[in-house]
């Protein structure tokens, strides 16, 4: 674990060492936010320019600079949760905006354009694919998809039609790392454990997995197309732009 509150690469997955030609897996399961979409933090500035805010107004990075953030630190502590960070900033962008009670709901409304897709991470949209081409099973696993995003972007959005399997507290209530939130996505997948690699940008619902019997990646945000790339790696799939084993 660096500085940053980044695993080193050696911290990343746990997964068994593959063989040419041997299927270590069955199933990916992915987080949504941030590792399937591009996260706020990665558009500080295009989100200021679009909500009509002076530049440096958003001056908190996340995960892609830790030092600018102590409220994330506090969640990354365990201080607050990540529904409690969201909460606390989409309110603060809210009152410079002159709205009051501003939910995480109305912030990524307002920040997130016309095109649901244009959300999506170019290299999710293709690791995805990749591993449906390879024949694996694919699911989400997230704490707050709909409460977040809202059903009408859900329903709009061409991944969630891609994925065998979303599994969302937002209607469980079983938020990660509670062990019955990964077992509940492996049981409707019909998949084992030992079977499944999971990916999440939260170290703690890396661990959670882990602990539940999962292989898990954590997924560097400052870093995601090289993420993706050592998911694709570790699956031993092709990427389906190059037709090149990773």
């Amino acid at each position: 674990m660096n500085a940053h509150g980044v695993p080193d690469a050696a911290d990343a997955a746990d997964a068994p060492t593959r063989r040419a030609g041997q299927r270590l897996f069955d199933a990916l399961l992915l987080d949504f936010g941030s590792v399937i979409t591009i996260s706020a933090f990665e558009r500080q500035r295009e989100i200021e320019t679009l909500l009509g805010l002076p530049g440096g107004s958003l001056d908190w990075s996340g995960p892609v600079d830790p030092t600018t953030d102590p409220l994330w630190q506090s969640m990354l502590q365990g201080k607050i949760s990540e529904r409690d960070y969201w909460a606390m900033r989409a309110a603060e962008v809210g009152r410079m905006l002159g709205h009051e009670d501003w939910t995480p709901l109305d912030y990524f409304k307002a920040i997130r354009g016309s095109d649901p897709d244009h959300a999506v991470r170019d290299s999710a949209r293709r690791t995805v694919a990749a591993a449906r081409a390879a024949g694996l099973l694919v699911g989400i696993v997230s704490n707050e998809l709909e409460l977040f995003w809202g059903r009408p972007f859900m329903d709009r959005l061409d991944l969630l039609r891609e994925v065998d399997v979303l599994v969302d507290a937002t209607h469980t209530g079983v938020l990660k790392p509670d062990p019955r939130a990964y077992r509940a996505a492996l049981d409707a997948l019909g998949v084992h454990a030992g079977r499944a690699l999971f990916v999440d940008d939260q170290q703690r619902n890396v661990d959670g997995a882990r602990a539940a019997g999962m292989a898990a990646m954590f997924f560097d945000v400052a870093d995601p197309d090289g993420s993706f790339a050592r998911v694709r790696e570790t699956l031993g799939i092709e990427d389906e732009v190059t037709g090149r084993p990773v």
